[in-house]
């Protein structure tokens, strides 16, 4: 993957060095020293000197995390370092060349949007239930599906307290006097499917295309709520005048949003690939502090994704633990030949004993220091706003089998040989409707309970797969997972 792109648009772009060249490896670099730097100078120093972002990246990131845990406002120095240095740096282009970002947050919109509703046909579902492996799993069964997970370390238990809780509640379903704004609408991990089955209201944003379009209008249709797209002048092609570009159009759309009905949830459920993800998650960022200076009562919501870096509690380092001490004969005796070839690499425990948090480090290096760096703004966004007293619903969502990763050879070889080593991934119709209950819960709880450390917001209400639990360090067995699941990847 390049370290720079040429960029021929206009919208949020990343900075051009003395060279013209829009380093996307500079960026990244600098944005996480500066993050650093308010809490772990040395830290910072090593981010800078950094030779080699694409390579290097996962040790820095980490670092972020690491350096948080020394107090709540060490952690939050973090992230606000974070996001200020992502504000300064990155620019706005147009027809009269370049600007600070922050100009998005009073700059004109270059045209109006309107409003399109679309009413659901269907009934609301009045009892909550999660498709799982070909079946609808309610009452009972959906009860004894969340403790085989919970059993299992696929979830924390606070997870499926939540969901057992929704459970109890359907008639929080609907999300009654709420409009839940889902930004990146067409996303196969976002909530809007299950949102619209319950009857609630959602407003969708996601590109101009028509194909796009014609998906989340026929999914509208079916459901039971009310749909609410932006469009603009055109037909009488419906498609063709819907949604919006997040990355050149941020004033219009914040202004849109702004002024929908409804108590307002901005969720961001947006990804491109590769450079392009961070210039949207920063577009979406500038958003959100548009629309909330306007609506100051506005929720935010957020999917971590699970190949990431966590403080995790000290149970779930007790589980690995305990995992790696019982390991079978033969993984034993398999493991010191591995581990002994490859200097260390292969199979390597996932915490040292008692480590209170520990960190898993889940980082996966195919996906790239442009995707670590656009989740951990979206992290970064959330422990701000909680810390300023904004309502958050951040969820860390199970491995998935969407498009984007198995598009990619060795992560899908990889998720098809992840349950060797005690890892669950997920199919996307499962993943969808229990964030979406995870939303719902924390929509209707305040943002779940309040806790001394940003690290604890996080781990709360976990859907991980079991990645936190697992006996290995995750990298230590990618490849032997790849390995083991090539065969099924291919087929």
């Amino acid at each position: 993957m390049a370290d720079s792109y040429d960029d021929h648009t206009s919208g949020v772009v990343f900075p051009a060095g003395p060279d013209g060249r829009r380093s996307t490896a500079a960026l990244g670099r600098a944005v996480v020293a500066d993050a650093l730097r308010p809490a772990d100078r040395p830290g910072a120093r090593a981010a800078e000197q950094e030779t080699n972002w694409r390579a290097g990246y996962l040790g820095h990131v980490r670092r972020t995390v690491e350096a948080g845990l020394a107090s709540r406002e060490a952690a939050l120095s973090i992230a606000g370092a974070g996001l200020q240095s992502l504000s300064d740096r990155m620019r706005v282009a147009g027809p009269d060349g370049e600007q600070e970002l922050a100009v998005l947050r009073s700059a004109p919109a270059g045209r109006s949007l309107a409003t399109e509703a679309i009413p659901g046909t269907a009934a609301p579902e009045e009892e909550f239930s999660l498709p799982y492996r070909g079946q609808r799993l309610r009452g009972d069964d959906l009860f004894r599906r969340l403790d085989a997970w919970v059993d299992g370390g696929v979830v924390e238990p606070s997870c499926a307290e939540a969901v057992r809780t929704v459970a109890a509640h359907p008639e929080w379903l609907s999300l009654p006097g709420s409009t839940v704004t889902v930004l990146g609408a067409g996303a196969e991990m976002g909530p809007l499917p299950a949102l619209l089955r319950w009857g609630a209201t959602v407003a969708a944003v996601d590109l101009p295309r028509p194909e796009l379009w014609s998906r989340v209008l026929d999914t509208a249709r079916r459901g039971a709520g009310t749909l609410l797209i932006p469009v603009g002048d055109g037909g009488r092609d419906l498609t063709a005048r819907a949604g919006a570009d997040l990355i050149g159009e941020v004033p219009a759309v914040a202004d849109w949003v702004a002024g929908l009905p409804g108590a307002p949830v901005l969720g961001n459920y947006v990804y491109a690939d590769g450079a392009t993800n961070v210039r949207v998650s920063v577009a979406v960022d500038a958003l959100t502090e548009r629309v909330a200076g306007w609506r100051p009562e506005t929720t935010l919501a957020f999917l971590a994704t699970p190949t990431d870096v966590f403080a995790v509690p000290a149970e779930a380092v007790q589980a690995s633990v305990t995992g790696y001490a019982q390991r079978s004969r033969s993984a034993k005796l398999l493991a010191r030949p591995l581990r002994t070839l490859s200097a260390g690499r292969l199979l390597r425990r996932a915490y040292l004993p008692g480590a209170d948090p520990g960190i898993a480090d889940s980082l996966v290096p195919q996906q790239g220091p442009n995707y670590a760096l656009a989740k951990r703004l979206q992290r970064w966004r959330a422990s701000v706003a909680r810390a300023e007293g904004r309502t958050v619903s951040m969820n860390v969502a199970p491995p998935t089998r969407t498009r984007s990763v198995v598009k990619n050879r060795a992560l899908a070889a990889a998720y098809a040989g992840a349950h060797r080593f005690g890892v669950e991934v997920f199919e996307p119709a499962t993943s969808n409707v229990l964030m979406a209950a995870l939303l719902v819960h924390d929509l209707h709880t305040g943002g779940g309970p309040a806790h001394e450390h940003p690290w604890q917001d996080e781990a709360y209400a976990a859907a991980h797969g079991g990645l936190w639990r697992t006996p290995y360090a995750p990298r230590s067995v990618l490849g032997l997972a790849a390995a083991l699941g090539l065969g099924a990847a291919r087929g």
